[in-house]
This record gives C-alpha cells, structure tokens and sequence, in this order.
C-alpha cells in the first residue's frame, strides 16, 4: 500500500513542554485518517509539523515523509528549504483552518483571496483565476458565488466562510488536505453539509485527508482509520468503527463515554478522570417515572418568566434621506413560559434569533414589541434605573469566555465586581470570602484569585464566568452556547457542574444551545426556532422521537456520528 505521508518518530518540545512525543503515523493514499484528542494533547501541533508552521523556538525531531507520486522518492518536509516549502504548501499540501474568520484577511474581498492563491501557484492571468475560483465556489455549493466573490469575510455566515476556505485549499488540487476542527462550533446542519462537500471532493479528486477533532461523532462519518493523542502521546490508533465501538486504553474509553448521547439522558456524565483513575461510574438512565415526577413537580407552579409576542428587529436598507426602507425580523412574535427550576432549550440554527432572543430577555437587547414578564413584573417596560434590582435576579453566561472576561482585571475582581454594583455582602472583606467560596464551588482554587484570565485553560475560564454570574445571587440564568467549543471532556464536566449548581442554588435556566445531543442531556422542555420564529415546543424525548416538522426531523437527522451508530 502506497503512504503519502509517514510520520516517524516525531517530537515537539516549546521551552521544558513536551507537546508531541516520539508518535509514528502513516496515511495510505486515498484515505481519511483523523485525529482526536482534548486541546494540549498534540493534534494541532502535530498537523502544523506536517505544514511546517510551528512558531520560532519550537525544537522538532524526526522525520515527515511525503510522497505524493510513488514513482518518485519521498522528500522530508523538515529538510526542505523555505522556497520548495513554499511551492509544497497549497499546491501539494492544503490545509483548512480551524476559524475562517482569523484564517481570511478582513479587508480583503473573499474571491480575492481565493484568486491570490491560484496566481501564486499557476501560471494564469486574473482573469483565468477569477473564473477558476467562481467554480470553485460552485464546487463547494455557495449561493450566489458572484456575490460571495465580492463580499468580505464579515459578510457572509461561518458556515460560507469555511466553504470559502475550502475552496482556497483545493485551488491548486492537491494531494493531501489537512483540516483543523473546521467544523468546531458550526450548527450541525452546515457541519453536515461541510462533511459531506469534503466527502463528495475527497472522492471526486482522489485526495487524502487528515482530519483533527475533539468531535468523536464528526470523526465517525468523514474518517477511515483514527489515531488518539493524549498529552502529546499517541495512545491508541486503528478502523474507526474498532476503536469507537471497542476501546482498548482507558482514555480512549473516557472520550467514547462522556459524549451526551441524543437518544438517552443519564443522571451525571461520565468525565475522562474517571477512567483514567479507574473509578467505577455509573451513568445510569433517568428513569420514565423519575421524568414524569420532576415534570410534574415542574409544572404544578406558576411561570417564573412569560415572554408574549416578543419582536426584535434591525434596520436591512435605508434611503438617501436615513429613514428605514427594510426591516430584519430576528425575532418574530415568539412566546413561552419558564418555571421555577426548570432548564428551558433554545436550538436551531445559527441565525434563527437564539441568541437575540437570549439577550431581549436579559435587557441586553430592546425588543421591538412584546411584553416579558418576571415574577408578576412587566420587566420588559421598565426604564434602566427600574430594571436593576431585577439585574442580579437575571444573569448570562455568554458563549466565548475569554471575550467575555476583562483580560486587564484579575479574575478575584471580575468576580466581585457584580457584587460591589449591586452592594452585596456589605465590605471588601466579606465579599473576597464570598469570591473564593465561589471558586471553591466552581472547581478553582482560592489562589487562583490572583490570576489573570490568559492563564486559564477554556474550561477554566467558563468555570469563572459560572462564578461571576452566581456573584450577585440571581434565581435565572442564561446560557449561550457556553460549552460549544469546548472538548468533549471538558464539556461534560462543565455540564455536571451546572446541574450541580442548579440544585444547589435553585436555579432557572434557559439553555441555548444548537447541539441537540447537549439539549437532551440538560433540558426538561425544548422550543426549536427557525428564521426568528416558533418552529415546535415541547418535551425533547417526544420531540426526539416523533418530530413535528421535516425542519425538527433535519436537525436531528444532522446529529453527528448518529448515522453511524
């Protein structure tokens, strides 16, 4: 079998940190092989050895093989000098990063970018390579390719910039394509479309692939043989359907189990550590009765919150003279009700109005038109000053944790900070106890008060944000997206510690989220929304089962890994 790619004995080190040690992978020609591990355990180093794009100070050993043609001899990608590097990179080898947004330059129109790329590695004129990239752009199923050639980076949705970005990756038709996490934090239906567009091109133009992610369901559909990285060790690698169906090493056992499954709830996630420690965990299934009791026990109060006929909408096009000609509708007389101590879901597509839907209910945004109601209070009529004893009852924990944290303030303010504004506690001293209590109960430790959020890993990060937003003692909470780019393993562990916190503390959540898995792991009731509308509410084991709307039955379908199980 001809490899066109060997890895021999590769290893990484940055300073004293081993970040890749001594691993030997081969991939065949033709095939798909992927890589999965938690963030640290070496895959995305592995895959910037192969590039050559390892930052200055990193000390490599070992040789990466390549060899495209087995006619010709296999040149090491190491020993070669920056020029034949340059003529390797994009030509023969592509690669697909992980953020298109970071990966595309923001003042550069996209078709730009794509034209740049085909000119730098073939001998056409702009007029050749303008038509080749619209292709291209066809190739991958964009809408409107004139349009999108045209457009900027910030024009267009995630999922078009990361077709985008495959299109500049396969300009120059290469032998290997070597894709990042692209699919990370998209909606599992353009996940799905950009799974199958690299399946359809991987076919159609006989390439090999290595694919990186945390996402074990997404390595189940696109990959042939698997490898799994461990702090920088290769533990385990084989036939993808062998090593997920029968794990040998207990890490391996550990990314398999914590994954929630959208078929089944069960009471606590299994996390990584309790295979690696050996401890005996049972991840027993929430039993029909224990459903029905709890719902029951839900349901049998009045609404904590009510939202009815909630609008939201933002200017499209305005004429000469500034006045508003169109309207976008982002939320569209949607309503519901939220009970004491139930987790509410929110899913649906990226655009769907999850998220402003979120933030109207917090005061974040201003809805248009509607009525919120809290607790027997018209909250959404009331002026700011008014609104803010209800402020600390309501808070958000948002998506992307390092954003939301003020890098330039220690994490011990950050924490404190609600309370001082909304004067809980009485004095400093009080309200320090207070913070390193809810460090404790968060997972962190008292000295990490100190510390400034860069230094913290993100699963730390969104512990500390759960910290903040406990700080002033509120009854709801909010939270968007807060484990999708989380690893798997990190994200179970956050998951059992909201339910945890929940208990503890009484809480009512509203819980946005476009993986469906996730919802039925964490919610009593679900509403889907599409194009800023009410699609379907109700329970997600019956919604799950017996989808009302073909739109329900597409989301669940796009679930990965649930075809190949």
């Amino acid at each position: 079998m001809h490899h066109i790619l060997e890895i021999q004995d590769l290893s990484v080190r940055f300073g004293n940190t081993q970040a890749v040690n001594h691993i030997s992978l081969k991939l065949p020609r033709g095939r798909t092989l992927g890589i999965v591990g938690e963030s640290g355990s070496g895959k995305s180093v592995t895959a910037l050895s192969i590039m050559q794009l390892l930052p200055a100070g990193a000390v490599t050993d070992g040789k990466i093989l390549f060899q495209p043609d087995p006619a010709i001899d296999p040149v090491n990608l190491p020993g070669l000098s920056a020029n034949d590097l340059t003529r390797v990179r994009g030509k023969s080898i592509s690669m697909i990063f992980q953020e298109p947004m970071t990966s595309l330059n923001p003042v550069f129109k996209c078709g730009i970018q794509v034209t740049e790329a085909i000119q730098h590695h073939k001998n056409v004129g702009f007029k050749e390579a303008r038509s080749e990239a619209l292709h291209l752009f066809e190739q991958v199923k964009l809408p409107d390719p004139e349009r999108i050639f045209n457009a900027f980076p910030h024009q267009i949705s995630g999922g078009q910039k990361q077709r985008v970005m495959i299109a500049m990756a396969m300009s120059c038709q290469p032998d290997l394509i070597i894709a990042d996490e692209p699919t990370t934090a998209l909606d599992v239906t353009v996940q799905r479309s950009i799974l199958e567009l690299l399946g359809e091109l991987k076919e159609s133009a006989g390439l090999s692939m290595i694919f990186i992610s945390h996402d074990l369901g997404v390595i189940s559909e696109i990959c042939d043989e698997v490898a799994v990285m461990y702090r920088g060790n290769l533990v385990e690698e084989g036939a993808v359907r062998e090593v997920f169906k029968s794990p040998k090493h207990a890490y391996s056992r550990g990314l398999v189990a914590c994954r929630p499954h959208p078929d089944r709830q069960v009471k606590r996630l299994p996390v990584i550590s309790d295979f690696l420690e050996n401890r005996a965990f049972d991840a027993c299934v929430t039993g029909r009765d224990e459903i029905l009791a709890r719902r029951e026990q839900l349901y049998s109060n009045k609404p904590l919150l009510s939202a009815e006929a909630i609008s939201v909408r933002y200017p499209r096009s305005k004429n000469w003279y500034g006045k508003v000609t169109d309207w976008t509708n982002a939320v569209d007389q949607v309503s519901f009700d939220i009970f004491p101590g139930e987790t509410f879901g929110l899913a649906g597509e990226s655009g769907c109005g999850k998220t402003t839907l979120g933030r109207t209910i917090a005061r974040l945004t201003q809805a248009s038109s509607g009525k919120i109601t809290y607790e027997g209070s018209i909250v959404s009529e009331l002026t700011e000053p008014q609104f803010k004893p209800f402020r600390k009852e309501i808070q958000v924990v948002f998506q992307d944790p390092y954003a939301s944290l003020n890098p330039r303030m220690t994490i011990g303010a950050a924490i404190e900070e609600p309370m001082e504004v909304h004067k809980l506690h009485g004095n400093k001293k009080a309200r320090r106890e207070k913070t390193m209590e809810l460090l404790k109960t968060v997972g962190l430790q008292p000295e990490h008060y100190q510390r400034y959020p860069h230094e913290f890993s993100g699963g730390q990060r969104q512990r500390i944000c759960l910290a903040r937003a406990l700080a002033p003692e509120p009854r709801f909470l909010i939270c968007d997206e807060m484990v999708s780019a989380l690893d798997v393993s990190v994200q179970a562990t956050i998951l059992n510690l909201l339910k945890d916190l929940q208990e503890q503390f009484g809480l009512t959540c509203l819980f946005i989220s476009h993986d469906l898995s996730v919802i039925r792991q964490m919610c009593d009731r679900l509403m889907v929304m599409k194009a800023g509308k009410t699609e379907a509410t109700g329970f997600p084991d019956e919604l799950y089962i017996n989808p009302p709307t073909d739109y329900i039955r597409n989301l669940i379908d796009s679930i990965p890994g649930r075809r190949s199980e």
